[in-house]
This record gives C-alpha cells, sequence and structure tokens, in this order.
C-alpha cells in the first residue's frame, strides 16, 4: 500500500485477542438504524479476521452522549444488526464502563472465530480526552489492534490512537486501506487535471494541488460577499471574509481556476418543515435580493460546473451545492451529481452529506469511491496527517 502501513492481510491473526475500532456511528431512529452502510463497510474486515480464527472484539463510538452513559446510545442494535449480517452470534459486552466485568468475562471465555462488541466507547467521558487510563484499560482486552474507522481517524481519542501506546501489534482494516489508497492517490498523485468540488456552509481550508476549484453551497455567499457583492439572507460567515479574499489571490497566483456560482436560486423564507414546497426565483449572483436568501445554484452555475467536470481526470466532491434535503434545492446537487457520475474520472466523494445525496440519488455505483469519512476525507485531503494513521506501525 502507499502509505507504507502493516495491513490486516500481512498477519494471520489465528488465537490472537483483536480489538478491531470500527465506525458503527450509524442513524438511528428510536432505536432502529435508518441506514446500515457504516456496518456493511465493516464486514469484509471482520469476516477475514474471524476465517483466520481470531478472537474479534469490536468497539466503536455512536453519537455524542453528553454525561456519560444514555441508553439512546447503545449499541446493542449495532450486535443484533451484526449478528444477522454475519450469520452468527455477536455477544454484545453492555458495560456502561465499557471494559467492565460483562466485557472482562466475554472476552475471556471466548472461543476462536467468535465476536465480542463492547459498549459506545464515548460512554466514557476519557475518550474524547484521549486518557491513558482508558486506552490501557482497552488494550488489557487484546493482543493485537485493527483501526478500521477512517470516519474517526482525524481525531485522537483512545480507540484510535491511545490505545497503540500500549498494543504494539497494529495494523488497518480493509476500509481503512481503501480510504487511504483513493483518498491518498487523489492527493498525493492524482491524474490531472484535478478537480475538488466544496458545498456545504463552512468555509473549508484550502486544498493544495488542485488544478481547479468550484465552491458552491453556503460557502460561495461568504466569497461572493468578500467580492462586495450584495448577498441578501444569505449564509455568510463574516469572520472568514478576509480568508476569502486570502484565497482567492492566492489561487490566481497560483494559476488554480477558482469557479464560484454565476446565479442563483433564492428564497423568501427558509421551509420549515425543511423539505416543504417552496418558490424559488433565479437571479444572477450579481443581483440577489436585499429580502431573499441563496439556497442552490442556478442552472448556468450547473452548466459551468458540470464543464469543468467534463474536463478533469480526478474529481474529488465534498458538500452540497444547496439546501439539498428539500427536493426543490437540490437541483444543484443533482447536476453536480450527475455530471460526475457521466464523467470517466476518476471519482471520489468525500463521506457527509455529499455521500447521502450521491446514495440519495441512485447514483452511489457510478463514482470511484464514496468515502466513508466527513471530516476526516477533507482533512486527509488537505494534506494533514491524521493521528488514526499516524499511530499505525510500517510495513
Amino acid at each position: 500500500m502507499g502509505l507504507g502501513k502493516k495491513t490486516i492481510d500481512d498477519e494471520n491473526y489465528a488465537g490472537k485477542r483483536v480489538l478491531v475500532r470500527c465506525d458503527f456511528n450509524v442513524p438511528m431512529k428510536d432505536g432502529v438504524i435508518t441506514n446500515d452502510n457504516r456496518i456493511n463497510a465493516a464486514l469484509p474486515t471482520i469476516k477475514k479476521l474471524i476465517a483466520d480464527g481470531a478472537k474479534v472484539i469490536l468497539c466503536s463510538h455512536l453519537g455524542k452522549p453528553k454525561n456519560g452513559p444514555e441508553a439512546k446510545f447503545s449499541l446493542a442494535p449495532v450486535a443484533v444488526r451484526l449478528s444477522e449480517k454475519l450469520g452468527q452470534p455477536v455477544t454484545f459486552a453492555d458495560d456502561d464502563n465499557v471494559v467492565g466485568e460483562n466485557a472482562k468475562a466475554a472476552v475471556a471465555t471466548m472461543g476462536n472465530g467468535e465476536v465480542v462488541l463492547l459498549q459506545n466507547t464515548r460512554f466514557r467521558k476519557e475518550e474524547t480526552k484521549n486518557e491513558p487510563a482508558f486506552s490501557e484499560e482497552l488494550a488489557s482486552l487484546a493482543d493485537a489492534y485493527v483501526d478500521d474507522a477512517f470516519g474517526s481517524c482525524h481525531r485522537a481519542h483512545c480507540s484510535t490512537a491511545g490505545v497503540t501506546d500500549y498494543v504494539k501489534d497494529t495494523a488497518v482494516g480493509y476500509l481503512m486501506e481503501k480510504e487511504i489508497k483513493y483518498l491518498g492517490n487523489a492527493v498525493n498523485d492524482p491524474e490531472r487535471p484535478f478537480t475538488a468540488i466544496l458545498g456545504g456552509a463552512k468555509v473549508a481550508d484550502k486544498l493544495e494541488k488542485v488544478d481547479t476549484l468550484i465552491i458552491g453551497g453556503g460557502m460561495a455567499y461568504t466569497f461572493l460577499k468578500a467580492q462586495g457583492y450584495e448577498i441578501g439572507k444569505s449564509l455568510c460567515d463574516d469572520s472568514k471574509l478576509d480568508y476569502c479574499k486570502d484565497m482567492m489571490a492566492k489561487a490566481k497566483e497560483k494559476g488554480v481556476k477558482l469557479l464560484l456560482p454565476v446565479d442563483a436560486a433564492c428564497i423568501k423564507d427558509f421551509p420549515d418543515p425543511i423539505d416543504a414546497p417552496v418558490d424559488t426565483v433565479i437571479v444572477p449572483v450579481t443581483a440577489i435580493p436585499a429580502n431573499m436568501e441563496g439556497c442552490d445554484i442556478g442552472p448556468e452555475s450547473m452548466k459551468l460546473f458540470a464543464d469543468a467536470v467534463k474536463a478533469s481526470k480526478t474529481v474529488v466532491w465534498n458538500g452540497p451545492m444547496g439546501v439539498f434535503e428539500n427536493p426543490t434545492l437540490a437541483a444543484g446537487t443533482l447536476a453536480v451529481a450527475k455530471a460526475m457520475a457521466e464523467s470517466d474520472a476518476t471519482t471520489v466523494i468525500g463521506g457527509g452529506d455529499s455521500a447521502a445525496a450521491v446514495q440519495q440519488m441512485g447514483l452511489g455505483d457510478k463514482m470511484t469511491h464514496i468515502s466513508t469519512g466527513g471530516g476526516a476525507s477533507l482533512e486527509y485531503l488537505e494534506g494533514k496527517e491524521l493521528p488514526g494513521i499516524a499511530v499505525i506501525q510500517k510495513a
């Protein structure tokens, strides 16, 4: 693998207790899992370890429990879904302190090829602070550690980083390997022209390596305001105006093509509920009415962005072009997704809302790679070293 990290194919784990950090942070409604993509993504690694005859101990966080354990964030439903998919029992170690009596007893009596799932790692406040005591407790259960949670590897927590201070046999799982391969290649050695499409509300950090940078979504209005345009009631991060000016100047200096929307779909009032019918007016971005807000890119921008995608050999996309949860305001996001689906380029979707949008539109199988990590994929694409990858031993 390009990054020179040890992978699970480099070892046979027969008889070893292997702690696997997965990403089971799945959407739930009333205790029912509404989308199990992340569970499916973890299966190849789990199956490989079962086939080796390892004792497979799975851990993950779910949601953001505020003050320690909360029943609604329990991983119990994940254990049930996992055992259905694996066709064998998955023992759920239901300890509020994660490494408690249930977990210790379950691991002590494990046979080779058996699977135990620990309770939500964030039930322990130490997890997000990466405190050594909890890392050591997690490590005490295992002989080897496998990180397969790309979506969490940009955070240095006990279960993603700290645990490796106490377990020296470390490797990345298949999902992590795939992420590093596609995102790593997109960043370190992209086939050019290389285009990055950034949407969503947060003004993202620069992507150093691109030939073309397309900016849509809420962050586009901060750029437009930085150029001196009236943006009405559109989303804007005033603290980033100077940053946007710098970024535009830098793009010019480096010969990077920076594409902003040329027209916008504007609405008077934000839909409530979010998918309620709305009336839109298409206007040039130079003429957004003061009493309206831009909530999607207009048809001219869709064409501009689609043409840029068609001219590219590598395209990375993170963040929707508008309020894609509303059918009327999803047109721009759909247009970008379609252009990518029809392109011959290597197309990488950077997780989060873009991944949801692409799946919702049934275009998932037309993309080269859909990342499971939103924030992690963006940070990785910016060339940052992620703590969860840094700690894994070299091949």
